[in-house]
C-alpha cells in the first residue's frame, strides 16, 4: 500500500504586517527541528509573507533541503460561506459583507487545494511513499480535517490551529484519508504555545 503523508503546519507568530515576530520564528526553527528526520520530498507554502518566512526558518534548521515551491491554493482562504440558516450566531458579523463572487472564489480556491494535496495515490501505479509539508494558515487547515472526516462543509468552523502547530493526514490507497495528528505543539515549550488563539485557558 502507497501512502501519501501530509504535515500541515500553521505559520509562526505574525505581526500586524503579516511578518512572523521573534516568537514566531524561534516557533518555526523548533518546528523544522522537528522535522529533521521526517524524509520531506518537498515543501510548499502560502504566498503570504508569514509562511514564506515561516519556511525559511524550517527549511534552515534541517541538514537536508528539500525542494521548496510556492502554491496559490494554501493562501489565506474562506472556503466555505454557510447560508444563514447554518451560520452559528457568533460567526454571522465575520461574514457580513460576504458576496456571492466572494464565496465562489474561496469555494473554488479549496477545491483546488483538496485536489492538488488531499489525492490518494493511484493504486494502478507502483510508488513508494511520499512526504510533503504544507505552511499554510488556520483556514486551510480547517477545510483539510473537514474533508478527511467526510464532514459538512459547514464543519470547517471552529477548527483551530495554533501557530506552527503540526497536524499529519496519511492518505492510503484504497482506504479513506486517516487524521493522525491535529494541532500537536509538543515540539514548543510551554511559552510558545496556543499563540494564534484568544488569551484563555489552556491544558
Amino acid at each position: 500500500m502507497t501512502t501519501r503523508y501530509v504535515y500541515l503546519a500553521r505559520h509562526g507568530d505574525a505581526d500586524a504586517f503579516g511578518r512572523l515576530t521573534d516568537v514566531g520564528r524561534e516557533q518555526a526553527g523548533l518546528l523544522g527541528e522537528r522535522l529533521g528526520r521526517i524524509p520531506l520530498d518537498v515543501v510548499w507554502h502560502s504566498p503570504l509573507p508569514r509562511a514564506v518566512d515561516t519556511v525559511q526558518e524550517i527549511v534552515r534548521r534541517r541538514r537536508s533541503r528539500p525542494p521548496v515551491i510556492e502554491s496559490d491554493e494554501l493562501v489565506d482562504n474562506v472556503p466555505y460561506v454557510p447560508p444563514p440558516n447554518e451560520t452559528p450566531p457568533s460567526w454571522i458579523p465575520f461574514f457580513d459583507g460576504w458576496n456571492d463572487d466572494d464565496a465562489s472564489r474561496g469555494a473554488q480556491t479549496a477545491e483546488d487545494m483538496i485536489e492538488r494535496f488531499a489525492s490518494t495515490p493511484d493504486s494502478a501505479e507502483s510508488r513508494n511513499d511520499t512526504h510533503e509539508l504544507l505552511v499554510t494558515h488556520a483556514y486551510p487547515i480547517a477545510w483539510f480535517i473537514r474533508h478527511a472526516l467526510d464532514a459538512p462543509p459547514v464543519r470547517w468552523l471552529g477548527i483551530d490551529s495554533a501557530n506552527t502547530a503540526l497536524t499529519v493526514i496519511e492518505y492510503r490507497t484504497g482506504l479513506p484519508p486517516s487524521v493522525v495528528m491535529f494541532n500537536d505543539m509538543s515540539h514548543l515549550p510551554r511559552q510558545l504555545q496556543w499563540t494564534g488563539f484568544p488569551t484563555s485557558i489552556r491544558p
